[in-house]
């Protein structure tokens, strides 16, 4: 069986959770998670978990192992899933140039509106997403552009998506644009 993994980067409450939801649950996807990843280090290290130190940690490991550290960890277990992967949440242009040199390999973007976006993350509700809409555009201005290969690069990492979805609408609209996404790429349900 030709194993595809599918990356997955785009910004802050676009729908990137949503659209690996839909992966996982339709097509049977192994999902893999940089933010889980990033969360069970800093619990190892009895640190809080937010926004300012799940990036700060990141950007850690990425100096100490290099900055495609965190992602080549998450594909070794990729490649070990019996079935399709996906991984969720490609930061970097460093993370993709390694992921690259697999053929199995795609990226796909998700972005929307900011102010649909910052809703979304208002209705999420997670530890990471209190925050006002000043602040939301704060840290996603940080982590859009970086010359720093450690340091998030958003926008570079959009840039080199082999797709783009715009999520302004609906989870069904979503789901219709994975499709054409997944088919676009040669993938066929089992």
């Amino acid at each position: 069986m030709h194993k595809f993994i599918i990356g997955i980067t785009g910004t802050l409450g676009a729908g990137k959770g949503t659209v690996v939801e839909y992966l996982v649950r339709e097509k049977g996807f192994c999902h893999f998670s940089v933010r889980d990843f990033l969360r069970e280090e800093l619990e190892n290290r009895e640190m809080p978990v937010n926004r300012d130190t799940l990036t700060a940690i990141a950007n850690t490991l990425r100096v100490k192992h290099g900055a495609s550290y965190i992602i080549e960890q998450l594909f070794i277990k990729a490649r070990e899933c019996k079935s399709h992967s996906v991984i969720e949440s490609i930061r970097t242009p460093g993370e993709i140039e390694s992921l690259r040199k697999n053929d199995q390999f795609f990226l796909l973007a998700v972005d929307a509106d900011p102010r649909v976006r910052y809703q979304r993350i208002r209705k999420r509700n997670s530890e990471t997403d209190q925050i006002s809409f000043r602040v939301f555009l704060e840290n996603e201005e940080r982590e859009m552009h970086s010359t720093n290969p450690f340091h998030q690069n958003l926008s570079a990492c959009i840039r080199q998506a082999d797709f783009v979805i715009m999520n302004n609408g609906s989870i069904l609209q979503l789901n219709e644009q994975t499709e054409t996404f997944l088919t676009k790429i040669g993938f066929q349900s089992q």
